[in-house]
């Protein structure tokens, strides 16, 4: 079919033209995984040393009345880093939506603040994990870099700024096909899918081998857990009734943040009497519960330790109260990430459902619970599958114990989209939302 000579001249032109869509060179993906992973580094190092400091002080451990004052003091903080710094929440996004979108050119006027509120939130005790409060900062990070390195283009800025997230996040997940295959199946454009998945290797790999490299220790660690001894087929009968579970913590946890979102946002801009407030909800568990602090990373050990210590229904209460935490803390101020918390809930209810029915065995409760909720949570089952891998210790997981979890994961999807087409039909289109934020 012929062109029309208006369409062959513009076409023509826009060949003539620099490409206004060029991918940032092999060298600039390098210098900014270097950036990300030598500022995640002392970034976790602060950190982790901040909260043993302060929590782990004798004064605070023999005057438990001073944890409360503590959660809400440093939450009070937050928002008036929100306020007066402009720092970055999580109120409107998640982890997910830090990969799906590429740096802004001004966003590291937030910086400062974002950085004083990381750190804030993360000691603060409320239930947010680092990937979230280190995605904002990359950005803002990235965003500084794209003037002088020349990127003015939306896919050469995206492409920068999930490069340096995967040299950030590989080290502290212990895992270097992470990002990658989350980057992928997250970014909306596949036109240039192929390029970015070779950038984000080749930045996962490089922030990865400086984080081992230098001997610290991945955050999400591997759980001790009995290894699965059988291929018996009632397995995945089980693998089915996890995934649905799953699929309806996913759903209970998209409720939760619907919940907060709509009863923090009456409070507008008010974002210092807004997360005061919540502070008072997490202060008053932190002070009975202080098992459901933080992110929940080191105190995932300390139940697994001795889980009949707490019986099934406390586990339970653990579960769901700690991704109830979860939605509060995002959409109050607090600057962090939801897999932390996530897994903590989802290894509490596995832990209890192991409990209440002996026949299935441990790791595959926790495992197939915790693939199928993060898979329909963010809607990226690949990465959810590769990421329980890296929970469990190394050699348990075996071809089947995979295949139980893909199971799980497929039936988690599947309950998720046949949900999101009847309620979309019900409501004229309005589906359900199942992604954090």
């Amino acid at each position: 079919m012929s062109q029309s000579g208006g369409e062959a001249a513009e076409e023509k032109s826009a060949l003539r033209q620099p490409s206004d869509r060029p991918m940032p060179k092999l060298w600039m993906i390098f210098f900014i995984a270097l950036v990300a992973i030598l500022f995640t580094i002392p970034f976790l190092v602060i950190w982790i040393d901040l909260t043993a400091l302060i929590w782990d002080s004798e004064f605070v451990t023999s005057n438990h009345w001073v944890v409360p004052v503590l959660v809400i003091l440093f939450s009070v903080l937050v928002g008036l880093c929100v306020k007066y710094l402009k720092a970055e929440t999580a109120i409107h996004g998640s982890i997910s939506e830090s990969v799906e979108s590429g740096a802004v050119e001004t966003e590291y006027k937030k910086f400062p603040g974002s950085l004083a509120s990381a750190y804030l939130s993360l000691i603060s005790g409320a239930s947010v994990g680092p990937e979230g409060a280190l995605g904002a900062l990359i950005r803002q990070i990235t965003s500084w870099f794209l003037k002088p390195l020349k990127v003015k283009s939306k896919e050469g800025s995206l492409a920068l700024s999930v490069a340096a997230l995967a040299s950030a996040y590989n080290g502290i997940i212990g895992q270097p096909l992470f990002t990658s295959v989350f980057a992928v199946e997250l970014v909306p454009n596949k036109k240039n899918a192929l390029e970015l998945m070779a950038w984000t290797l080749m930045a996962g790999v490089i922030g990865f081998l400086i984080y081992e490299g230098l001997g610290f220790v991945a955050f999400l660690g591997q759980v001790p857990m009995p290894p699965l001894e059988g291929k018996e087929l009632y397995y995945i009968v089980e693998a089915i009734i996890l995934g649905i579970l799953g699929g309806f913590l996913a759903l209970f946890m998209g409720a939760c943040f619907k919940l907060f979102g709509k009863v923090m946002g009456r409070f507008d801009n008010r974002v210092v009497l807004r997360i005061f407030l919540a502070s008072l909800v997490i202060a008053a568990v932190a002070y009975f519960l202080p098992e459901l602090m933080f992110s929940g990373e080191d105190q995932i050990h300390d139940v697994l330790n001795d889980p009949a210590k707490y019986g099934i229904a406390m586990l339970l209460l653990f579960g769901v109260l700690k991704l109830v935490l979860l939605a509060l803390s995002f959409k109050s101020g607090y600057l962090g990430g939801p897999i932390f918390p996530v897994l903590f809930g989802c290894t509490m209810i596995g832990l209890a459902l192991n409990m209440a029915f002996p026949s299935v065995p441990l790791i595959i409760a926790v495992l197939c619970l915790e693939a199928a909720a993060i898979s329909l949570l963010l809607g990226a089952p690949l990465s959810a599958i590769l990421l329980v891998t890296i929970v469990a210790e190394t050699g348990q997981i075996s071809p089947y114990l995979l295949a139980l979890i893909v199971v799980a994961t497929v039936t988690s999807m599947l309950m998720g989209a046949t949900l999101k087409k009847a309620m979309a039909k019900q409501k004229g289109g309005a589906g359900v939302e199942t992604k954090a934020g």
